[in-house]
């Protein structure tokens, strides 16, 4: 393995726990910190095998590391545990890597990035795919916006938990990419659910609907592992509906700033949102077919 690394991981939720595992079963020296105490205490209980420093502030976590890595919620959480007085930025010494996980905006990825700089750290914006089984297995897509020496400087810790890792382009490209991602997935989720209520309207054997259409151009990553599970209405995986509104939004968002039209994201953008007052706002994304009612079924 690469030489072990100290590393302070903040945001020890379902895919920042699996991610900061990974970092720990690799052999790096690994401290955590998430903003709720009791969170990480259960991480640690949970992980009797891997040796761990649990701190109380992002500042005490960044002190003395070679990486830090956060996976927060949203812009205002990580402004707070990176910009924040007692925040990453606040102790990270000169040479430092930092990589956000966090699906936020393209615009305070790039005012990290302004003050990583200035900071003489090293920056990147990396956003991840692959959802809570990719986390739990180490098989994340990573895209990763900042310089190629940040890239490199992150790679030896981000191999432990990925099975790709794409620089995409400047700071705040990590981001972007990540909206093109959801516009893309959230479009296929849509229209997946549509063909499995007309083919179940028409009484037709869904498995061998699976069959039939599953090797030709429907193909999808979204058919060969949710078609099953929402035959079943079983729709307990990682990435919430809630979670898919707020990477929606921020799409839509980027999009006006841009002057994009994206039409059909806004649209889908209120059929999860119908999900959400159905009470799925908790379920997987696949839930959107809760949306469009059952006619008929073989």
């Amino acid at each position: 393995m690469t030489t072990p690394l100290n590393v302070s991981f903040l945001g020890l939720g379902v895919m920042g726990g699996a991610i900061a595992r990974h970092i720990g079963a690799a052999g790096h020296h690994l401290t955590i910190f998430n903003r709720t105490p009791a969170r990480a205490a259960a991480w640690r209980e949970a992980n009797p095998a891997l040796s761990v420093r649990q701190v109380a502030s992002p500042a005490e976590a960044a002190e003395e590391a070679d990486v830090v890595l956060t996976c927060v919620g949203n812009d205002d959480d990580l402004a707070d545990v990176v910009l924040g007085p007692t925040g990453v930025f606040s102790t990270i010494r000169e040479g430092a890597t930092f990589i956000d996980h966090t699906t936020v905006s393209a615009r305070i990825a790039r005012q990290i990035a302004v003050e990583a700089r200035d900071l003489h750290v090293h920056c990147v914006d990396a956003p991840v795919t692959g959802g809570q089984a990719g986390a739990e297995n180490g098989q994340l897509t990573v895209m990763c916006g900042g310089r190629a020496d940040a890239i490199e400087a992150a790679r030896p810790v981000m191999e432990a938990y990925t099975k790709r890792i794409v620089h995409v382009g400047k700071a705040g490209a990590g981001q972007t990419t990540k909206m093109v991602n959801q516009i893309a997935f959230s479009g296929i989720l849509a229209t997946l659910s549509e063909a499995l209520r007309f083919a179940e309207a028409a009484h037709l054997d869904l498995d061998k609907v699976y069959q039939a259409i599953s090797g030709g151009a429907s193909q999808s990553w979204q058919m060969d592992n949710r078609w099953q599970t929402m035959c079943d209405d079983s729709f307990d995986f990682g990435f919430a509906v809630d979670w898919m509104r707020k990477d929606m939004g921020l799409a839509l968002d980027e999009g006006r700033s841009l002057g994009v039209s994206l039409p059909v994201a806004a649209l889908i953008d209120q059929f999860f949102a119908e999900v959400q007052a159905l009470g799925g706002g908790r379920q997987d994304t696949s839930a959107l077919v809760r949306r469009l009612p059952r006619r008929g079924k073989a």
